[in-house]
């Protein structure tokens, strides 16, 4: 099954375009967690599991992991959420970019070590930097087109001087998802939800590949625009919430307080849909 497909499969399933991002931070882990680092994978697993059956997809940060040493906490969560939760799609949030000959191995890191379905990467590099993910069959990987940010701006939203018709860096980017890179139908974009009209934009240019939109939630994205702004019945969104959700309480309830703003972040973004 490709990540398409088990994309399409978990939508269906779910009926959600919400994807829940694991970005755990010891110092907010509620009660007993708080400030334990070798908790990471229990507190992750517990949100994984009260949300299993509302979301799209889950995308672990790699960097809240590894700024802990915490590298074997997610390679379990990762196998967690294959036994427990087989029917929702992994991305590895990464945002790798390096040459050909380290993002072979980058990409080793991302498919063989942890398992993920796909994986965010940095294309500023330019398509060899790319292609290595894509000689992994059934796995997908989104490039960063028009990020939440608000730094974002000083080179996405650069006009290029040398391409015809001078397109802002995002739109090329979004083109070359859309047409000459994406030779098996493996690529997607990362578009923020703090920029509906960008989103709108990325999806005139790209109007088939799937968009993962960050930003919902803390960052203050607003779900109704995004979703009308990138939505389309033939082409998938998968609106990403962290803080907001698995944050959502400090006290022992947590899980269940993230399952209740899943649950309203999913209907909120269903009902958004034209």
């Amino acid at each position: 099954m490709t990540f398409l497909d088990k994309l399409a499969a978990a939508q269906q399933k779910n009926g959600s375009l919400l994807c829940v991002g694991l970005d755990p931070e010891p110092a907010k882990f509620p009660g007993a967690y708080k400030g334990d680092a070798s908790r990471i994978y229990d507190f992750c697993a517990r949100i994984v599991d009260a949300t299993a059956d509302l979301v799209i997809a889950f995308k672990p940060q790699i960097a809240y992991f590894a700024a802990h040493r915490a590298e074997d906490q997610l390679e379990r969560l990762m196998e967690h959420m294959r036994r427990n939760a087989p029917h929702v799609p992994t991305i590895l949030d990464a945002k790798r970019g390096d040459i050909g000959s380290t993002a072979e191995q980058y990409a080793l890191e991302a498919f063989e070590r942890y398992g993920a379905d796909a994986v965010t990467l940095s294309p500023f590099m330019g398509f060899d930097s790319v292609a290595p993910y894509l000689k992994h069959e059934c796995k997908g990987a989104f490039l960063l087109c028009r990020t939440s940010n608000p730094g974002g701006s000083d080179l996405q939203g650069q006009r290029l001087a040398s391409v015809e018709g001078q397109p802002f860096l995002y739109e090329h980017v979004a083109r070359l998802a859309q047409g000459p890179w994406n030779l098996n139908g493996q690529l997607g974009l990362v578009v923020g939800a703090t920029y509906p009209a960008e989103i709108e934009r990325v999806r005139e240019l790209a109007p088939t590949v799937p968009l993962l939109i960050p930003g919902v939630g803390a960052q203050g994205g607003d779900a109704v625009a995004t979703v009308r702004a990138g939505w389309r019945a033939d082409a998938p969104i998968i609106v990403n919430s962290s803080r907001a959700i698995i944050y959502a309480s400090s006290g022992e309830d947590f899980a269940d307080a993230a399952k209740n703003a899943a649950r309203a972040t999913r209907d909120a973004l269903e009902a958004a849909k034209p």
